[in-house]
C-alpha cells in the first residue's frame, strides 16, 4: 500500500523569535535616520554658511559701492571747484554776479549734495586793506567791513558766497586767516596748489536751529592763466581761494542708493574711529543686526583721510535671502523619513526581501554621495557667480567677457546701457552679432576690429579711443584675465564724452583767449569761437551777425561752416521783429529758439534760402557788451528740427559770452591803439619838455641800501656824493619830446648825450638828492628848481616836476619829468628884487629896505636886553645951493660920491640907506654912546676932507649928523630915528659941519631944514 510523504510544516513564527527581529529593524531604522538627519545637518549648516557668504558678499559689495560713491561725490565736488577756478583764471576781474550766474549754472542743489555754500576768498595784504573796504563799500556794500576787527599782516576776507541769502549775508567779510585751523588750510593750498580739505568743523544749517559738523574744501586762484610752478611763485601770484562748505549728515545721504538702504554708516574724521573724530552718522542709524557685517573703510580726498565705518542693520538683505538652506532641509528630512520608513519596511520583510534591502541601502550610500556633490558643485557656482556678479556689478565701466576666440562669456548691465544694446540681442555664446551692432554706432570701425584680432599674454594692456557717430567718446581697455583654468579676455568700455568735449572746450577758449592777448584780427577771433563750438558739437553750424554803430542791421563777422550764398543773403539782417532769429533776438534782447524754420512766422521771408543751405533749425542768443548793449547775435543751426537741451542752452550762452568779450576786446584795443596815438602826438607837440624816464633800478639800489641798514638816505647821500652820482647813473631817460631838445639845444634823440645832467645839473646836487628821497619814500609828485646843463656846456636854471604814472608807484620805471627855463625870469625877478630894495643913484638900501632893518634889530633888543644898536641920521648942507649952482647932474654925482664914502667906513654888520633927497641913515648894531659918536665923527672927516671933483671943478661938501640909541624900552623903532632926527636939526641949528647926540633940549620951531 502506498504512503504520501508529508508536507513540511510551517513553522509558526514564535512570539520570541519576531522580537528581536521587530527590535533590530526598528534599530537599524533610526540608525539610517540618524545618520540621515546627521547629513541633512551637514548639508544644512553648509548652505547656511553660503547663505551667510552670499550675505557678505552682497554687503561687500554693498559697501564698496558706498564708498566708491562717496568718492565719486567728493570728486565732482572738487571737479565743481576746479570749473570756479577755471572761471577766475579765465577772467582778470569776476564780478559778484558773474560768480552767481556761473554757480548758479551748474545747479549745486541738485547736482552737488551736501554742499552748503561755495564762496570766494580773497588773498589781501594790511597795504592793501584801506584800499580794499573802500572799493567793496563804493561797489554797493556800504556796511561792508573785515571781521574780526584788528591789526594783521594778511587777510582772507571772504567776498564771494553762493546762495548768498539769510543768515549766509553775515559771513561777508569774515577773515578766514583769524581761524588757525583755517588759515593753515588756506596756505597749505596756496603753497602746494592743489585742493586741500580743512579737518572736522562746525557748519551751520540753513533751515532748523543748531548746526552739524562738515568740512571746507579750499582751492586756490592764482593770478594768469597758468599755474606757478614753484611754492615762492604761488605765493607771489596767489589771487585768492575757492572754498565749499559741507553738512556731513547732507553729504552722505543716499549715498549708495538702494543697496546702502539697510546699512548704518558712519564718517569719522582721521584714521583712528573715536567719538570725537565722528562727523557724520548716515540712516539707517540703529545699531548693526550682525555685528560681524562691519567694515571699517578709508578714504583719501583732497589731503586728508576719512574712516568710513559701515555696518548692517535690521533687516539687511532680508529680500536676498537664499532658500538653499530650506531647500536642503527639507528635501532632507523628506529623504531621512523616506529611508527610515523603507529601512524600517525592508527590515520586516523576508529573507527574500534581503536582497532589495542591500540594494537599497547602496541606492541611499549613492543618494548621499550624490546629494554632498551636488551641494559642493552648488557651493563652487554659486561662489563663482557671486564672484563673478559683484565684480561685473559694482564697477562703473561697461563690461564685456569673452574667451578670446569670439563667444561672449559674460557682460554687466553697463554694457547694454552704454551701448544701447537691446533686449532681443543676446549677451552670450557667439559675438558676431553684438560686433555687428558695436560697429555700426562707431565712426571708425579699425580700432575695434584691431583690438578683438589681439591675442593678449600676461599683463599687458590694449587701449583705445572710440568715437560713436552721435558724438560720444568712449575710452577702451583690453587685458587678459583668468577664469579658473581657463583663460579670458576682460574688455571695459568708458564713457569720456563729457572730459573730451570739456577739453576741447578749454582749447577753443585757450586759442580765442590767445588771440586775444597776441591782438589777432577780430574776424579770426571770432572765426576761432565759432570752430571752437563746432568741433566740441558734431552736427552744429554756427554763425556770429555783429550789429552796426546805428544799431539797425546785422552783418557776417564768422560763418565759416555755412554756404557763402546764405551768408550773403543774410549779411545786411534788419535787427528787427520778423526778420529771422537773429533779427528777432537783436532787437528784444532776448534768446530766440526756433525748432522747424520752415514753420515759424519768423523765418517767412527766408524760408527758401534756408531749405537750400539745409538748414532744419535756428537758435539765436544776443551778444552783450560789459555794459549790457547788444552787440550782435550768436546762432547755431541744425540740418534738422532740433530743440535745445538745458547743456545746448549754457552752450549758446558761454559762447555768447566769449563772442562778446571777444568784441569788447578787439573795440578796446582799437581805443588804445587811438588813444596811444593822441598821447603819442600830445607828447611829441606839447609846448613844454617832458622827459620819460625810468627810477627802477635806482629804487632797487635804495631798497637794497635801506636793507642795510641807511635809515636817513638824504643825509646819507649828502655825505656821501660818489654814491649820489652812483644813483643818478642808474636812472634812464628812455625818451624825449621836440621841446625838450629844444630845452637843452640837443639836434635829435642821440642814445648817450641826454642825461640827468640836463634835468639836475650836478649829479651830487640836493635837487637830485631830494628828488630821489621823495620818490623812494612814495611820493608821487616831487617838483624844485634846479640848474641843468644844455648839450653845449651852458648852465641855466629852470622848474622840473616829476610825476610817477598810475600803476608804476611800486617799481618806478615809469616817471614822466617837465622841464620849464626859468633863466630868464630869475634874471628879470632878480633885477625887480634889485629895484625894489635899492636906491637907483646911489646904490644903497632904499627907505622900506632899511626901516625892515630897524624893525629887525629892534627885535632883537627886545629879545636880548644886553645888547645895543645907535641909529644915525646924515644930511649934506646946502644940498639945495649944489643942484642950483651946478645943476642936478653935479646934485646925483654928489649923492653918488657921498654914497661911496659911507661904504669905505661900513663894517660888515653896519646897514646903510638913502632915506630921502639928501638924506641917509645908518645903523650900527652893537654900537651906543661914544662909539657911535667915533664912528660918526670919522663919517663927518671923511665927507669934509673928500670933495667931488669932476669937470675941472671942485665941489666941496659936508655933512651934518645925528645920533641916537635904540633903547629897549621904545615904543618901536621909530622912537630912536625921531631922536636921530632932532639931533640932526640941532647939529644944522649950531652950524653945520657937526656931530650931535640926542638931548632933550627942544629945536626951535622956527627951524626949517636948509
Amino acid at each position: 500500500m502506498d504512503h504520501a510523504a508529508p508536507a513540511p510544516a510551517v513553522p509558526t513564527p514564535h512570539l520570541g523569535l519576531r522580537q528581536p527581529a521587530w527590535i533590530g529593524a526598528a534599530t537599524l531604522a533610526g540608525l539610517v535616520m540618524a545618520l540621515c538627519l546627521v547629513l541633512t545637518w551637514q548639508l544644512w549648516e553648509a548652505a547656511q554658511r553660503d547663505a551667510e557668504r552670499d550675505l557678505r558678499a552682497d554687503f561687500d559689495t554693498s559697501a564698496r559701492e558706498v564708498v566708491n560713491q562717496l568718492a565719486l561725490r567728493m570728486a565732482a565736488h572738487v571737479q565743481m571747484l576746479r570749473g570756479v577756478q577755471g572761471l577766475f583764471a579765465s577772467s582778470d576781474e569776476v564780478t559778484r554776479q558773474a560768480f552767481t550766474d556761473f554757480v548758479r549754472i551748474q545747479h549745486t542743489d541738485a547736482e552737488y549734495p551736501g554742499m552748503k555754500g561755495l564762496g570766494y576768498v580773497l588773498a589781501l595784504s594790511d597795504a592793501e586793506r584801506d584800499a580794499h573796504l573802500a572799493r567793496v563799500r563804493g561797489g554797493g556794500l556800504p556796511d561792508y567791513a573785515i571781521a574780526p576787527s584788528g591789526t594783521r599782516p594778511a587777510y582772507a576776507p571772504l567776498m564771494y558766497l553762493e546762495p548768498f541769502t539769510g543768515a549766509r549775508l553775515r559771513g561777508l567779510g569774515h577773515d578766514m586767516f583769524s581761524e588757525e585751523p583755517l588759515r593753515l588750510m588756506l596756505e597749505q593750498a596756496r603753497d602746494s596748489g592743489q585742493p586741500v580739505m580743512s579737518g572736522k568743523a562746525t557748519v551751520a544749517r540753513e533751515r532748523g536751529d543748531g548746526a552739524s559738523d562738515g568740512v571746507l574744501i579750499a582751492l586756490p586762484v592764482y593770478i594768469g592763466r597758468k599755474a606757478p610752478d614753484s611754492i615762492e611763485q604761488r605765493r607771489d601770484l596767489l589771487r585768492g581761494w575757492i572754498y565749499a562748505s559741507f553738512i556731513m549728515e547732507d553729504l552722505i545721504a543716499h549715498v549708495g542708493g538702494e543697496r546702502a538702504a539697510g546699512l548704518a554708516l558712519a564718517l569719522y574724521d582721521g584714521n583712528r574711529v573715536t567719538p570725537e573724530a565722528r562727523m557724520a552718522t548716515g540712516a539707517p542709524a540703529a545699531a548693526a543686526a550682525t555685528p560681524a557685517l562691519r567694515t571699517e573703510q578709508r578714504l583719501g580726498i583732497a589731503g586728508r583721510r576719512w574712516t568710513l565705518v559701515i555696518s548692517a542693520a535690521d533687516g539687511f538683505g532680508a529680500g536676498q535671502q537664499s532658500e538653499a538652506p530650506h531647500l536642503v532641509l527639507t528635501l532632507g528630512l523628506g529623504v531621512t523619513a523616506l529611508l527610515s520608513l523603507l529601512t524600517w519596511m525592508l527590515a520586516r520583510s523576508s529573507a527574500r526581501a534581503g536582497r532589495a534591502l542591500r540594494k537599497s541601502q547602496l541606492l541611499a550610500d549613492e543618494l548621499t554621495v550624490g546629494q554632498q556633490r551636488l551641494a559642493a558643485l552648488a557651493d563652487s557656482a554659486q561662489r563663482a557667480q557671486a564672484m563673478m556678479r559683484s565684480i561685473l556689478d559694482s564697477t562703473f565701466d561697461a563690461i564685456l567677457v569673452d574667451n578670446g576666440d569670439r563667444r561672449i562669456l559674460a557682460s554687466n548691465q553697463r554694457f547694454r546701457t552704454l551701448w544701447s544694446v537691446p533686449d532681443a540681442l543676446d549677451l552670450g555664446g557667439d559675438d558676431a552679432a553684438v560686433v555687428a551692432h558695436l560697429l555700426g554706432q562707431l565712426v571708425q570701425a579699425g580700432p575695434l576690429l584691431y583690438s578683438r584680432s589681439l591675442q593678449l599674454a600676461g599683463h599687458e594692456e590694449h587701449r583705445e579711443l572710440l568715437r560713436l557717430k552721435d558724438g560720444r567718446f568712449i575710452e577702451q581697455l583690453t587685458r587678459p584675465v583668468r577664469l579658473g583654468h581657463e583663460g579670458a579676455r576682460l574688455w571695459s568700455f568708458r564713457d569720456i564724452t563729457e572730459r573730451k568735449q570739456i577739453e576741447q572746450r578749454e582749447r577753443a577758449h585757450r586759442h580765442v583767449l590767445e588771440l586775444l592777448a597776441h591782438g589777432a584780427p577780430l574776424q579770426a577771433v571770432l572765426g576761432a569761437v565759432v570752430l571752437g563750438v563746432e568741433s566740441t558739437n558734431a552736427g552744429m553750424l554756427c554763425a556770429i551777425l555783429l550789429l552796426d554803430a546805428e544799431g539797425r542791421f546785422l552783418h557776417t563777422g564768422a560763418a565759416p561752416s555755412l554756404p557763402d550764398f546764405y551768408n550773403a543773403a543774410v549779411d545786411g539782417l534788419p535787427a528787427a521783429p520778423g526778420f529771422g532769429s537773429c533779427g528777432s533776438a537783436a532787437a528784444s534782447g532776448q534768446r530766440v529758439i526756433v525748432e522747424d524754420i520752415q514753420t515759424h512766422p519768423d523765418w517767412a521771408a527766408y524760408r527758401e534760402v534756408a531749405a537750400r543751405a539745409q538748414l532744419a533749425s535756428s537758435w539765436s542768443e544776443p551778444i552783450r557788451g560789459a555794459s549790457g548793449r547788444v552787440l550782435g547775435t550768436f546762432a547755431i543751426y541744425h540740418r534738422t528740427p532740433h530743440y535745445p537741451s538745458a547743456a545746448n542752452v549754457v552752450l549758446i550762452e558761454q559762447a555768447a559770452q566769449l563772442a562778446g568779450i571777444a568784441l569788447e576786446q578787439a573795440q578796446a584795443a582799437q581805443a588804445l591803439r587811438v588813444g596811444e596815438e593822441r598821447f603819442r602826438s600830445l607828447y611829441d607837440h606839447a609846448p613844454v619838455a617832458l622827459w620819460e624816464q625810468d627810477w627802477s633800478a635806482a629804487r632797487e639800489e635804495v631798497a637794497r641800501l635801506q636793507a642795510c641798514g641807511v635809515n636817513d638816505l638824504g643825509g646819507w647821500l649828502r655825505e656821501h656824493p660818489e654814491e649820489a652820482r652812483r644813483l643818478a647813473a642808474l636812472v634812464r631817460i628812455t625818451d624825449v619830446n621836440g621841446a625838450a631838445l629844444v630845452h637843452v639845444g640837443a639836434a635829435a634823440k642821440e642814445p648817450g648825450i641826454l642825461g640827468l645832467a640836463q634835468n639836475f645839473g650836478s649829479l651830487d646836487a640836493a635837487a637830485f638828492i631830494d628828488a630821489l628821497v621823495a620818490l623812494a619814500g612814495g611820493a608821487l609828485f616831487h617838483e624844485c628848481e634846479s640848474s641843468f646843463l644844455r648839450v653845449d656846456g651852458v648852465a641855466r636854471q629852470h622848474e622840473l616836476t616829476l610825476l610817477v604814472m598810475p600803476g608804476h608807484a611800486q617799481s618806478l620805471d615809469f616817471v614822466i619829468a617837465s622841464t620849464v627855463d626859468i633863466t630868464e625870469r630869475k634874471r628879470v625877478d632878480k633885477e625887480l628884487q634889485a629895484l625894489a630894495s635899492t636906491d637907483f643913484l646911489t646904490g644903497l638900501p632904499n627907505r622900506r629896505v632899511f626901516m625892515a632893518r630897524l624893525d629887525d634889530q629892534f627885535a632883537r633888543l627886545q629879545r636880548s636886553v644886553d645888547d645895543c644898536a645907535s641909529v644915525l641920521m646924515l644930511d649934506i648942507d646946502h644940498f639945495k645951493r649944489v643942484n642950483d649952482a651946478f645943476g642936478h647932474a653935479a646934485g646925483d654925482a654928489v649923492l653918488r660920491h657921498m654914497a661911496s664914502l659911507m661904504r669905505s667906513g661900513q663894517r660888515k654888520i653896519d646897514i646903510l640907506g638913502r632915506v630921502g633927497g639928501e638924506e641917509f641913515a645908518v645903523l650900527l648894531p652893537g654900537t651906543a654912546g661914544p662909539a657911535a659918536r667915533q664912528y660918526a665923527e670919522r663919517l663927518r672927516q671923511s665927507v669934509a676932507g673928500t670933495p667931488l671933483h669932476g669937470d675941472g671943478r671942485e665941489i666941496a661938501i659936508t655933512v651934518s649928523i645925528g645920533i641916537a640909541t635904540i633903547e629897549a624900552g621904545d615904543a618901536g623903532p621909530d622912537a630912536a630915528l625921531i631922536r636921530a632926527d632932532k639931533a640932526l636939526y640941532r647939529a644944522k641949528a649950531e652950524g653945520r659941519d657937526r656931530v650931535c647926540e640926542h638931548a632933550d633940549v627942544p629945536v626951535p620951531a622956527a627951524l626949517t631944514k636948509a
